[in-house]
């Protein structure tokens, strides 16, 4: 079962284990095409399998899109406040600006 991200951000971090377990035995490329859209590291990833050969794959694979997607959660909310603040200190509108605003 194909999972939106929105839908992994709410699964507990069991339920994130087991379905990433699913996808490494019944849909391996369905796991790829997830850490492709949450842009987890593939150097990064390995290195981590690498270094702990004997630790559950699917655990380690979680902690690691747990991890991307709380960075990437921040990086909008920075970025979100940062626009607000900037955009706030722009009192007065161009002509131009206000025709753009209404396409």
């Amino acid at each position: 079962m194909e999972k939106a991200l929105y839908e992994i951000e709410q699964l507990s971090s069991s339920d994130l284990i087991a379905y990433i377990n699913d996808c490494i035995n019944h849909d391996f490329n369905k796991l790829v095409q997830l850490l492709y859209r949450i842009d987890v590291s593939e150097q990064k990833l390995k290195t981590i399998l690498q270094s702990h050969p004997n630790e559950d794959a699917a655990k380690l694979i979680a902690e690691v899109i747990v991890a991307r997607l709380a960075a990437t959660k921040a990086a909008r909310a920075s970025f979100a406040t940062n626009y607000k603040v900037e955009g706030s200190q722009t009192e007065s509108t161009t002509q131009e600006e206000e025709d753009l605003e209404r396409f």
